[in-house]
């Protein structure tokens, strides 16, 4: 009988591998006591990534969430992790070092046992501060190797990566496959490489999507894995995990000792599941995340962002066929604007020096790209539209990119005068805290029980405000409504349609579209209105100001420059900076903050 292998259940990744969200705490808090009785787990990853913002968006306290969820596990002697970005903490955008460091003490309070520290980029900076604060507040520090696979990312890479966080004080190492793009007997061999180095546990996290995952998993445990991430249904494979099923079959085959499964509580865990599915959640996952598909192998994409991106390529291709449906072009398909957008990653990504395609970095290169896609379908140039979190990367102030820009980049670069950035990443984003209790304070707000509250508001400020306002109950109330509706009323056409009908003999070609087609008629009633030109959206997304507390949002009257920064379209989990093309006074704000809106819609005027 060989050595033992444990499982972690990755239950907050199975449903972000799925679709845009997360059960609410009610529905944790009811499946919990099954997964404890399934009896094969020694881990359950409880929070962390998008996690703590969709609690938020649900109008839930996520601090409160955290600490019922994490509760019955440890009563049970299992285990909790969460996913931690290091210089971006829970977010996509880099955080203060104050907050980082309230991070852990605030994590380690609610019950999370691990932190699973990764860095986008791979840098060494931005993940060394983690190991210090994790252990400081006494958690586990388990550093992750972000695993892709280009001419730059080899086993020595990978190995010397992993002994540099072990010298730096590093727990566990996880090899995390976001995409399940690494090639099963290479990652084999960095296990071995690491083993070598140190006998430290080590845990393997995989997507199923591109197919190799279970040979990986096979790999990876005959050369020293310690843990295994796993799903199970109605959750389990295609952008999501292997089934904890399959993955214990195979491994007791091989001769390894693995738990046993109480089957019994297994189909429990997964009724729960679909309960939760066919309540709302479903509503927000594709059909086609469910599958597998080794076209994802070509691209890389992450499986975690798949549920994600299915929702956007909805929006865009709507807003792609307005435009045609203008000109009178033939529509576009969304299977021809995913192959459309996997071959621009492929473009992409080399160009801008091979960035692991883990958050935030994946959709970076997936935003870039598909602005590229729709930027070209309009008949405008690539690169026409960068937004300032990606320019961030591509200069450095995210940490090193692992290759070399392309020449195209580095002059846009120049003819725009930005900067290129080549110390500490955490040196840009000077401490915050102070700040946020002067907020608090003049709000009247709590700051909550070992500062939670207080971390909450640095962590998230827009989302916070929004979940504090009641707003973003509300938003998403009515969101899974319009949804519910939607599905009630059957599936009717999401693309313009072009048709020839007769009228009085003579024929006429119409364009027939569903939902908003005058993006005009989503301003704000109350909106006012000014002299002036406008400032039109060139996305679709949520309007905002401003997008850190640091800044001081636009009012009218307020002049500004050619270039300055208006406000911003948070579309992708990315927040796009709309600046001014024209200096002047700002006469008219169309929008308030949160509210959606669509390409071509009037954000402001300036006069």
């Amino acid at each position: 009988m060989k050595r033992e292998v444990k499982f972690s259940l990755v239950f907050r990744d199975m449903w972000q591998s799925a679709g845009k969200y997360v059960p609410r705490v009610d529905q944790l808090m009811k499946v919990a006591p099954a997964i404890i009785e399934m009896g094969c787990f020694a881990r359950v990853e409880t929070n962390g990534g998008g996690f703590e913002q969709v609690n938020l968006l649900f109008g839930e306290n996520p601090n409160n969430a955290v600490r019922q969820w994490t509760k019955p596990f440890h009563e049970a002697g299992i285990q909790t992790h969460m996913l931690d970005r290091a210089l971006n903490g829970l977010r996509m955008s880099p955080v203060p070092a104050d907050v980082r460091k309230l991070f852990y003490k605030v994590k380690k309070a609610q019950g999370t046992d691990i932190t699973r520290t990764f860095c986008g980029l791979n840098d060494i900076r931005n993940i060394a501060p983690s190991i210090e604060y994790a252990k400081a507040a006494g958690m586990i520090s388990q550093c992750a190797l972000s695993i892709t696979h280009s001419p730059i990312h080899t086993v020595e890479y990978y190995v010397n990566m992993a002994k540099q966080l072990i010298e730096l004080g590093a727990d566990e190492i996880c090899i995390k496959d976001m995409a399940g793009i690494g090639r099963p007997v290479s990652l084999g061999k960095i296990v071995a490489g690491i083993k070598a180095i140190k006998n430290i546990p080590i845990q393997y996290h995989s997507h199923a999507g591109p197919g190799f995952n279970m040979a990986s998993i096979l790999e990876v445990c005959e050369a020293g894995c310690d843990y295994v991430d796993v799903g199970m249904e109605p959750l389990s494979w295609g952008t999501g995990h292997a089934d904890v099923i399959s993955v214990q079959a195979m491994l007791k085959d091989a001769g390894f000792q693995v738990p046993e499964i109480n089957m019994e509580a297994y189909m429990k865990v997964r009724s729960l599941v679909q309960e939760f599915m066919d309540d709302f959640l479903g509503l927000y996952i594709s059909p086609k995340n469910r599958l597998m598909n080794s076209l994802l192998i070509g691209p890389g994409l992450p499986g975690g962002m798949m549920g994600s991106l299915m929702a956007d390529l909805e929006t865009n291709l709507e807003s792609i066929n307005k435009y045609k449906a203008k000109r009178n072009m033939k529509f576009m398909t969304q299977d021809e604007l995913l192959i459309k957008l996997f071959n621009e990653v492929a473009y992409v990504w080399p160009r801008v020096g091979y960035p692991p395609l883990v958050t935030p970095f994946s959709q970076y290169v997936k935003n870039l790209a598909l602005m590229n896609v729709m930027q070209m379908e309009k008949g405008k140039e690539r690169w026409g539209m960068i937004a300032d979190d990606i320019w961030d990367m591509l200069l450095g102030k995210a940490g090193q990119l692992p290759g070399e820009l392309a020449p195209e980049i580095k002059e846009k670069a120049e003819k725009e005068g930005r900067k290129f950035f080549t110390g500490n990443p955490q040196d840009n984003y000077p401490d915050a805290l102070d700040k946020f209790r002067l907020l608090m304070k003049d709000k009247g707000w709590d700051m909550g029980q070992d500062d939670e509250e207080l971390f909450e508001y640095a962590m998230h400020p827009a989302q916070y405000e929004a979940y504090k306002s009641g707003k973003a109950k509300q938003d998403f109330l009515e969101d899974v409504e319009k949804r519910r509706m939607e599905k009630k009323a059957g599936t009717a056409p999401t693309e313009p349609q072009t048709l020839t009908v007769d009228v009085n003999g003579t024929a006429y070609r119409v364009t027939v579209a569903y939902g908003d087609v005058q993006p005009e008629t989503t301003q704000a009633a109350a909106a006012p209105v000014g002299e002036g030109k406008d400032v039109a959206s060139p996305l679709e997304g949520k309007f905002f100001l401003t997008k850190t507390a640091q800044e001081t949002p636009l009012k009218v009257g307020d002049k500004v420059n050619e270039g300055d920064v208006l406000c911003y379209v948070e579309a992708m989990k990315t927040y796009n900076a709309i600046r001014a093309e024209f200096g002047g006074t700002v006469t008219a704000i169309c929008f308030n903050a949160g509210d959606s809106v669509s390409e071509d819609d009037v954000l402001m005027k300036i006069g």
